[in-house]
């Protein structure tokens, strides 16, 4: 079956309509589906059945790489986290088999709340310590990710943790050079830099892969709490670290200077210091390699971008997003150089 665009979904659900009386139960009933503004990875629609509203997500019809977008290891992970405490939208189910729209997708539960860029809704607009709040409630449910019993869950074979992080940079340098379509002028300083400082002694566990302000939920109403961690395409079983490495690279004060994370008003949160002494004292993780993770997780982040910008310059996207990436990975890269340059 060929692949049905979002918009040919969005004219006629019905291809969606019997996979969702299967799973529902209650009688067949019509679908209204919406697509809603979101990353630049996944497409995410809006389905609504009755009453009841679900967030449907599905892969791109080109993939920037061949290890992205498994929503078979997804579908297995959400299904783990149902055993957990970690903030997380309900599996309805999904399925990669071809034959209702083409292509793989799985749907959850939709989730009431906002994610957090400015100007936030509410409460959240200006209220200093809700917004510190908020900030706080992230980085907690960081720390739950990084305490989830992986094994226990039924997640030991989920990821290769052994070796993880000596694996990091030459994997992303062949994803990079897979997809390279750009000379980036500032990428060899950071590579040689992480080769030679990478930090002896780690501990597994269950990773989120993108954490940051972006891929969570917040609920509407005080005090603040995180409603749903959403978008866990790049979940392995790794280093948890290379999760705060990334939320903190984000994460802007009086010593970092600006971050790739301009959505955010970063005033009243606490430091970046503080954040990961929040983050430690809650999981038991020793953040004295910090910097490493930082700069690992920029590293990491540019190429992932720039394979969007990639299939954008190769006519396999028509995504604006994708477009913005020339010169926002530059800025990426200019960034963990800025703190390489710091470390010494």
């Amino acid at each position: 079956m060929l692949r049905l665009s979002d918009e040919q979904l969005i004219a006629d659900p019905a291809p969606l309509r019997h996979w969702f009386d299967c799973q529902l139960g209650g009688g067949s009933r019509a679908l209204t589906i919406e697509k809603i503004i979101g990353g630049a990875s996944n497409s995410l629609l809006r389905v609504t059945r009755g009453d009841q509203q679900f967030a449907l997500r599905r892969p791109p019809a080109v993939s920037n790489d061949r290890t992205s977008h498994d929503l078979a290891r997804e579908l297995k992970l959400m299904r783990a986290l149902a055993q957990t405490d970690v903030p997380c939208a309900r599996l309805v189910e999904g399925t990669t088999a071809t034959d209702v729209i083409g292509g793989p997708f799985l749907v959850m539960e939709w989730v009431d709340g906002f994610t957090p860029r400015d100007p936030m809704p509410g409460c959240f607009a200006d209220d200093r310590g809700n917004r510190r709040a908020l900030g706080d409630a992230v980085i907690d449910a960081l720390a739950k990710i990084a305490l989830v019993d992986w094994q226990g869950v039924g997640l030991g074979d989920f990821g290769k943790p052994d070796g993880f992080l000596d694996r990091q940079v030459d994997r992303w340098l062949s994803q990079f050079q897979r997809n390279q379509v750009r000379n980036l002028s500032e990428l060899d300083q950071v590579v040689t830099w992480l080769r030679t400082n990478a930090p002896s002694n780690t501990s597994p566990g269950l990773m989120h892969g993108d954490y940051s302000f972006a891929n969570v939920m917040v609920a509407r109403d005080a005090p603040a709490r995180i409603a749903a961690i959403i978008d866990w395409e790049l979940a392995t079983i790794g280093d948890p670290l290379l999760d705060l490495g990334h939320l903190l690279s984000s994460w802007e004060d009086a010593s970092s200077g600006p971050t790739w994370a301009y959505y955010v008003d970063w005033t009243a949160m606490r430091s970046r210091a503080e954040a990961a002494e929040r983050y430690s004292l809650g999981c038991g993780r020793d953040v004295s390699a910090l910097p490493f993770y930082m700069a690992l997780a920029l590293f990491r982040l540019a190429v992932i971008l720039e394979g969007s910008y990639a299939r954008y310059r190769r006519g396999q996207s028509d995504n604006p997003r994708h477009a913005v990436f020339e010169t926002r990975v530059p800025t990426i890269l200019a960034q963990a150089v800025r703190l390489i340059d710091h470390e010494g």
